[in-house]
């Protein structure tokens, strides 16, 4: 994966990290993504995505369990490994 490109948080593999930089449209999914804690700036890590099905995320101390529609609205900056 290009760690200077932006990409969604669906994309990622289990085991790799990344920047949140902005969340998707929409005030029902930012709002329920910031009570999450799925800000800009905030690193997380991807615990598991199996390509289909609910990804599990760390962040800030916590796994979260997200739908594939609701990663795919978070886009994120890959860091490198």
């Amino acid at each position: 994966m290009d760690s200077t490109r932006n990409t969604t948080l669906a994309d990622l593999h289990s085991g790799e990290q990344a920047t949140i930089t902005s969340l998707g449209r929409g005030s029902g999914i930012q709002g329920r993504l910031t009570a999450l804690g799925f800000t800009p700036g905030a690193k997380l890590t991807v615990m598991q995505n199996y390509g289909r099905g609910p990804l599990v995320v760390a962040l800030r101390g916590a796994r979260v369990a997200l739908g594939r529609r609701e990663a795919g609205a978070i886009q994120v900056l890959p860091l490198p490994i």
